[in-house]
């Protein structure tokens, strides 16, 4: 039986959907807006959160109306035939599973039969990393290096021994982090970042030759919804980041997973900015299922402008007596 067979004949009952938004000034310099939607029923509650990054996406949007008793793969199609964008698809159906499990009274790695495992992970930032090191001196990194990087900077960078993460944001179009595929930043990545994994390097004429000696190395984020996604690409990858929230449905996810745990593609969790309970649900899936790896889910308060001094480090162990799809 699949892990998503295990889910899908989960009961819940939903009384009403509601809608919570959340915004905070982060550490890159804008505004994050996210929604968190709850969906309530027999006394319980269960979240997800609507990562979308255009913060009008978030305004005029009424929930529909997902009253009543249900098979959890049943509410997963109900929720395919709604006009739900990907982000917020998944925000609905992480909502309703971590619904099923609470009035179930498990948790998912109960429900899978997985354990739950520390969740080594790393700040993902452009900025300096010497302000999170005076915090604490055992973070590790994903960092998004630009045009504007020097070989100075990235040799300074590599010489700290704390960079596990590279990306190159290849495959981002129309984006605040657009990054085209330039020869000589991706050059000075590989050469100077011999032991980091490379994410979203895009392959051009120019970039290919270069990619070619670093290919175990290569992974892939954005343009990864699905099996089908992985098995378009044009290598086979050793290295996936896995966002939840992209696959928009529990089943692409955990399909995925199983796709890459049977060709022994190493995984690691991303993030997406998220400020409530998505965080909480990435760190979940992370723990049951790469949590030795590089994992970019860090607490969210490394995103806020100032880092309190008594920070997590990592790993972040599991908290006991889990219920639902969160980590806390």
């Amino acid at each position: 039986m699949s892990d998503y067979e295990r889910l899908a004949g989960l009961e819940l009952l939903v009384d009403a959907v509601g809608l919570e938004r959340g915004e905070l000034a982060v550490s890159s310099g804008f505004k994050r807006v996210t929604t968190t939607v709850q969906v309530s029923g027999g006394g319980l509650t269960g979240e997800g959160e609507d990562v979308t990054y255009e913060a009008a996406h978030h305004e005029g949007f009424s929930p529909p109306d997902l009253s009543g008793t249900w098979i959890f793969d049943d509410l997963s199609q109900r929720l395919d035939s709604l006009d739900l964008a990907g982000y917020r698809r998944w925000a609905f159906e992480s909502a309703a599973l971590d619904l099923a499990l609470r009035q179930r009274g498990t948790s998912l790695g109960e429900a899978v039969d997985r354990a739950y495992r520390p969740v080594r992970f790393v700040v993902s930032t452009r900025e300096d990393i010497e302000r999170y090191l005076a915090v604490q001196p055992t973070l590790e990194f994903k960092v998004d290096p630009t045009s504007e990087w020097s070989r100075a900077l990235i040799d300074e960078l590599a010489a700290t021994g704390r960079i596990r993460v590279t990306d190159l944001k290849g495959y981002y179009r129309g984006t605040v982090v657009d990054q085209p595929a330039d020869p000589r930043l991706y050059r000075d990545v590989v050469e100077g970042f011999p032991d980091a994994v490379i994410e979203d390097a895009a392959f051009t004429d120019e970039t290919r030759p270069i990619l070619v000696g670093a290919t175990e190395r290569l992974s892939f984020d954005a343009p990864i919804h699905s099996v089908e996604d992985v098995q378009a690409l044009e290598l086979e990858p050793r290295w996936l980041n896995i966002k939840p929230s992209r696959f928009g449905s529990v089943r692409r996810l955990l399909d995925t997973i199983a796709y890459a745990e049977e060709h022994r593609i190493t995984l690691y969790g991303g993030g997406q900015f998220e400020l409530g309970i998505g965080r909480s649900h990435i760190q979940a899936v992370a723990s049951v299922y790469y949590a030795d790896s590089a994992n970019d889910v860090a607490p969210s308060l490394y995103n806020e402008p100032q880092l309190p001094d008594d920070a997590p480090a990592s790993p972040l162990a599991p908290p006991s007596n889990l219920r639902g799809l969160a980590f806390a």
